[in-house]
């Protein structure tokens, strides 16, 4: 048979009507066990692909599923989709994924495609730049698109959020840090717009301040998520009349030029200054100066979030109930900062 095979082809070879064949395909109740069991051997046989945009227009579902990060290039991200599709994969759904860069305009075109892609929900990170951005947010709502934040979240009335405590994982790393005998330590902050980076520049200034330490401002320095990043700021830090003997870094790779710049200028890792880091990337613990780091649990992230999603979409009366799920964090204990154990 040439051509792609329909459902009048099936019908003739059955001779049944082609709706008949139509509400077996789609799983009618209305049809037996034995006549649909008949029709999907045989559309299998005939190799009949159904079309999945038609199916979803008609039914107002197409069992996909529309994830945003910032970047792919993140174990941090590609741990949280692996724990999405884990989740979802077994209930009939599949992941279209898309990354903004962070970049504003990339993540208005990646919602407006997906929308368009008629997805069954969007769950998403926002990007560095799209604190704002709650019209094109509430656009999604709007659709009655399930829209559920990870990680990186926008304050949207109903719209749930599945998140870690950044302020106590913050709060454990510098305690540690003081622990150790460190008395002036620097923060390498990011974009404290975005509440997670907020979260954990309070969870270091509090740490700070509960232990009767001086609180300097100075020394905490907003930068970005890059290796080179954290070695220019590390830089001026070292080079200050009153340098630090420690620093927690918002982000693994600022950590990392930290440690680089450190090693440059002849200096001993934890013995003249520790460096704690956030996120637990793997290359935190294969290091010969293994990284100590906050874990955020990105497979469980992942996992739950796709939980919220199945959650609501079973009982549409659920889609705008706000839910608010906040995962624990782990310090991981490394060489970097161990001046007081073997660790």
């Amino acid at each position: 048979m040439s051509g792609k095979t329909t459902i009048y082809d099936i019908a003739k070879k059955l001779n049944i009507t082609a709706a008949t064949v139509s509400r077996a395909l789609n799983n009618n109740s209305k049809i037996s066990e034995a006549t649909r069991k008949l029709v999907m051997e045989t559309a299998a046989q005939m190799n009949y692909k159904q079309n999945k945009l038609a199916l979803a227009l008609k039914s107002g579902k197409s069992n996909n599923i529309g994830v945003i990060v910032p970047r792919l290039d993140s174990n941090f991200f590609a741990t949280v989709i692996r724990g999405i599709e884990e989740e979802l994969y077994p209930h009939g759904f599949h992941v279209i994924i898309c990354q903004t860069r962070d970049d504003k305009n990339l993540e208005i075109e990646n919602i407006d495609a997906l929308l368009n892609a008629q997805v069954d929900g969007i769950l998403m990170s926002i990007s560095n730049v799209s604190i704002e951005q709650n019209e094109s947010f509430k656009r999604i709502l709007k659709k009655n698109v399930p829209l559920i934040f990870f990680d990186r979240k926008a304050n949207i009335n109903g719209v749930s959020t599945v998140t870690i405590n950044d302020f106590h994982g913050a709060y454990e790393a510098t305690k540690h840090l003081i622990n150790q005998g460190c008395k002036r330590i620097a923060h390498l902050s990011n974009n404290r717009l975005i509440e997670i980076f907020r979260d954990r520049y309070l969870g270091y200034k509090q740490a700070i301040l509960d232990s009767g330490l001086e609180f300097d401002e100075s020394i905490v320095i907003e930068t970005i998520s890059k290796v080179e990043e954290g070695r220019k700021i590390t830089k001026i830090l070292l080079n200050m009349d009153n340098p630090p003997d420690a620093i927690f870094s918002s982000s693994d790779f600022t950590a990392l030029g930290a440690i680089q710049e450190i090693k440059a200028q002849g200096l001993k890792i934890p013995q003249d200054i520790c460096v704690a880091g956030f996120a637990n990337e793997p290359f935190t613990k294969f290091m010969e100066l293994s990284i100590t780091s906050v874990d955020q649990s990105p497979l469980e992230m992942g996992k739950m979030t796709a939980k919220v999603f199945l959650e609501q979409v079973r009982n549409n009366d659920t889609i705008k109930i706000e839910k608010k799920v906040i995962l624990k964090p782990k310090l991981l204990i490394r060489k970097s900062s161990s001046k007081n154990s073997n660790e």
